[in-house]
């Protein structure tokens, strides 16, 4: 390796970010503290600027190393696709119409099962809607099942230890459940044109394993806060402030359109400006939309790509290095520091790897993208959805010690 300036200090500047990352909490304190500066604490203390912030940071850097032209044509050759897909999804996904249709679905399969309280509910939530990724994409099913957590299990009263457990596990679940499908987990994607991978293929080599783990780790979850569970009020649906189904469907098939569309942005951004105007004409219908929280996640997932993009000349190596067994799990530990997406996508450049390499790769990818906000390109999204129902914010050593019991379940299903 002979990394130029440009490269070490885009290292640099990715450690410090991470860093960032896990000051969040301090900041947001910082912020009470000192009153003459709470609004740069408040910005420095949201978790999903901290990469766009840092990104722009790399971006002056490389103006001083290399001049601004250079620099502007780096950026522009970088792909964003991904932010601004799952912009799209996550506020299409996440418009009140979708989410009755959601909640509706939930409650009638939480109803077949025989448990007291919120036990189905939240077994039928951590345990299918993440499986439903598959179909609907990662993006689309974590914000769905984010807004049900946040509607029927964050709720006042409940436990810090049950909200940390409850969303380390429907990261891990996300992370582990669109792959059943070639084209719903990012870092699938990456892979599954270049090595020729189906939707047969992941479900014959990937399927079964990801559907008992998501399952299990569901069912441990309930077993484990059952208490808490069973003391919440069974679901009741409001019946007199129902969306008409007809206008539900309508949205449905905008969602749909959009999953289709995904690798194509002038199309699925040409959608959601109709499904703009639809929202603007049944306003009465809709709550408002989830703009902000979609812009800061893809504000989040863009910095992403500025300040990834670079370490590949140290990534790629190393990934390359790894025996099987070892590449299982340092994909798996590498994840919580870098997306997963990234990490495959550089697998997925070296020349001649085995069958057995590329299986480990991805299982270890898609096993540790719950353990952080920036292991899964989704997770900034239900952190976004959740993040009120924490106090004090979401601190991210309490998320992975959250999601460590669920990562180890996968780790198993997939390892096996």
């Amino acid at each position: 390796m002979n990394p130029s300036t440009l490269q070490i200090v885009a290292l640099v500047i990715f450690v410090l970010a991470l860093i960032h990352v896990f000051m969040v909490a301090r900041f947001e304190k910082m912020a009470s503290r000192h009153p003459s500066f709470a609004g740069l604490f408040h910005l420095l203390g949201e978790v999903e600027v901290v990469f766009g912030l840092w990104g722009m940071a790399l971006f002056l850097a490389d103006v001083v190393l290399r001049g601004s032209a250079r620099a502007v044509e780096h950026l522009e050759g970088l792909s964003f696709h991904e932010p601004l897909f799952i912009f799209v999804v996550m506020v299409v996904a996440g418009c009140r119409p979708v989410l009755q249709a959601a909640s509706s679905f939930v409650a009638f399969l939480a109803k077949l099962v025989p448990l007291p309280g919120a036990m189905s509910f939240a077994l039928v939530t951590l345990g299918l809607t993440p499986l439903l990724g598959s179909l609907i994409t990662e993006p689309a099913a974590m914000t769905v099942a984010a807004l049900l957590l946040r509607r029927r299990i964050f709720v006042d009263g409940v436990s810090g230890r049950l909200r940390y457990f409850a969303l380390g596990t429907l990261f891990v679940n996300v992370s582990i459940g669109g792959v059943l499908t070639s084209y719903a987990a990012p870092p699938v994607l990456m892979v599954a044109r270049a090595w020729g991978w189906d939707t047969t293929y992941m479900m014959a080599t990937f399927g079964f394993r990801a559907v008992l783990a998501v399952f299990l780790n569901a069912a441990l979850f309930v077993a484990i806060f059952r208490r808490e569970l069973s003391r919440m009020d069974p679901l009741v649906a409001n019946r007199s402030d129902m969306v008409p189904w007809p206008l539900v469907f309508v949205h449905l098939a905008f969602l749909a359109a959009v999953v289709v569309a995904s690798h194509h942005a002038v199309l699925f951004i040409g959608l959601f400006l109709f499904f703009l105007g639809l929202v603007q004409a049944y306003k009465h219908h809709h709550t408002p939309l989830l703009l902000r929280e979609g812009l800061l996640v893809a504000f989040f997932l863009a910095g992403l790509v500025v300040l990834g993009n670079p370490q590949s000349w140290w990534l790629q190596p190393l990934v390359a290095s790894l025996g099987d067994k070892t590449l299982f799990l340092g994909a798996a530990a590498l994840t919580a520091f870098i997306d997963n997406a990234a990490l495959t996508y550089l697998g997925s450049l070296l020349p001649a790897t085995t069958e057995s390499f590329r299986y480990h790769l991805v299982a270890g990818a898609v096993v540790g993208g719950g353990l952080t906000l920036i292991a899964n390109a989704p997770n900034p999204a239900g952190a976004s959805i959740l993040r009120g129902r924490f106090e004090g914010g979401i601190g991210p050593g309490k998320l992975f010690l959250a999601a460590l019991g669920p990562t180890l379940v996968a780790l198993i299903a997939f390892g096996v």
